[in-house]
């Protein structure tokens, strides 16, 4: 019978857990205490043939022996070995339990939509739900020994009510090699089909929803034949026993009390009884005593599954959904709320103090916001705002030359498209905001720009321009004139000399 403490450990209070520790069924007390006492019983002998069987000579010889096991089980990685062989069992013990095959969901779809008051409905539906029932009971003779023992043979399933002795005949002129659980999942999804074409069942969307939870039904029944059949690798099982047994015998030599090898020198304190080492056998041991008795949860330990009575309840509760409350309804009526907007059940004395708690609205609900108004006007993202650079990217950004030819710089942004000089007046900033502007050399830029823009409109074009792919047909036969050179003033405010400058020509 499985050990169920949940009440006790209801409540966090002081020593919750000590109450455990006093409990017998289902104990680390229980399942250890042999080993313990066969381990205490060898470290004693031993301790009484080094005390008073041993020479001087072989006490020395028995020291360095010692001292070499005492060293020898730090090289044993005990706590990782261990700890991934326990928490590999103790996934795979609840996947097991989780792949139980319970009828609850199976029984709910047949009781609503296997349909038929008289006899005939009765039994398909009675007869649906035991199949489940019978199918559970064949998979689980196959890997529960408490359930092969109360089922030893098939005699013992019919006199049961799991099986008719016609079904019997059925099932065992069937051969296969293999387990036959799902024989009578087969037979329910005939059986299924049969109550379709009869009516029992009135749309094939209803039967789609029936096969639909027998499958689920029949994949659990093969989990667990499965789990049953693959095991954890047997290397990985024998390779933590091994260790455990073998870090435990080179405690046995290496823990004793030892005299010290020279006169004189101080030796290690006599404990006739070694606590901390038996205190280490305790937990080492105890977890893989934790792992031999969950890693097959279908046997008969103290905390192994309730196969049996799993068995009872499934068809008790099944044949009861299907016959007893088919169609059996209390009458709908109004509730005790159907006049109020917002249903608020009783408390009790003991739970009234709930009622002053509020209600959780999530964790920034009550975040207080800034009191700046102005933080909390809403702004609207515009494309005609200036986008203000940072220094870091602002020292990318070279210096653009204080030489700058009018006409020449505004044919080639005509010409090259992605060659664009900066405005005053335009979006973009200017990389250096602290460089102060000559108004008079801003003013005669913007003049002969739009000087140029008139003359290039009402001139005529020629094709095969290097630039653009037009060129002005008078500047093509007249010599180029000088462009001018403008002085802006640099970042240190001091003025750059003409001769300094080179004149660019595109």
């Amino acid at each position: 019978m499985t050990v169920s403490y949940t009440l006790k450990v209801a409540n966090s209070r002081f020593g919750g857990f000590s109450k455990l520790l006093f409990r017998w069924k289902g104990s680390i007390y229980k399942l250890l205490y042999k080993e313990f006492i066969v381990f205490v019983v060898l470290y004693t002998m031993l301790s009484l043939v080094y005390r008073w069987l041993l020479t001087e000579e072989q006490k020395r010889l028995y020291t360095k022996v010692a001292q070499y096991c005492n060293r020898s089980t730090d090289l044993i990685p005990m706590s990782f070995v261990l700890g991934f062989y326990v928490t590999m069992i103790v996934n795979r013990w609840w996947a097991q339990y989780t792949s139980i095959p319970l009828p609850d969901q199976l029984m709910c779809v047949i009781s609503s939509n296997v349909h038929g008051k008289d006899e005939r409905g009765r039994i398909l539906r009675r007869t649906l739900v035991r199949y489940a029932n019978l199918s559970a009971v064949l998979i689980l003779r196959s890997v529960s020994t408490r359930v092969l023992k109360r089922f030893p043979t098939m005699d013992h399933v019919v006199e049961a009510g799991f099986m008719t002795q016609d079904e019997r005949k059925k099932f065992e002129s069937l051969h296969s090699d293999f387990n036959k659980y799902w024989i009578p999942c087969v037979w329910f999804t005939n059986l299924a089909a049969q109550a379709r074409r009869d009516g029992r069942i009135h749309d094939d969307v209803a039967l789609r929803l029936l096969m639909d939870e027998l499958n689920l039904y029949r994949a659990k029944c093969s989990m667990l034949f499965h789990y049953d059949w693959i095991s954890i690798p047997l290397v990985y099982t024998q390779v933590v026993t091994i260790a455990v047994y073998s870090f435990f015998a080179f405690c046995l030599i290496g823990r004793q009390f030892l005299e010290p090898l020279e006169p004189g020198q101080e030796g290690d304190l006599d404990m006739y009884v070694p606590l901390s080492t038996l205190l280490q056998f305790f937990f080492y041991a105890g977890w893989l005593k934790v792992a031999e008795q969950i890693i097959n949860p279908f046997g008969e330990d103290d905390d192994d599954f309730e196969t049996n009575k799993l068995i009872d309840r499934n068809l008790q509760v099944s044949l009861l959904s299907v016959d007893d409350m088919y169609q059996n309804l209390p009458p709908a009526v109004k509730d005790k709320y159907w006049n109020e907007s917002v249903a608020q059940p009783p408390y009790t004395m003991a739970t009234a103090a709930e009622t002053l708690k509020p209600s959780f609205l999530g964790s920034t609900f009550d975040m207080r916001m800034c009191e700046d108004t102005e933080q909390s006007q809403p702004a609207e993202a515009s494309p005609s705002m200036p986008r203000i650079q940072t220094p870091l990217l602002s020292r990318f950004f070279t210096a653009a030359s204080p030489a700058i030819s009018i006409k020449n710089f505004g044919g080639a942004s005509r010409g090259h498209p992605h060659l664009r000089h900066p405005r005053v007046d335009s979006g973009f900033p200017s990389p250096y905001p602290n460089r102060s502007e000559d108004p008079e050399s801003v003013a005669r830029i913007e003049e002969e720009e739009t000087e140029d823009e008139e003359s290039q409109a009402s001139e005529p074009t020629m094709p095969g321009s290097r630039l653009g792919g037009t060129q002005p047909l008078e500047a093509s036969k007249t010599q180029r004139k000088e462009v001018p050179l403008i002085q802006v003033k640099a970042p240190s405010s001091e003025s750059i000399r003409p001769d300094q400058l080179e004149a660019w020509e595109p």
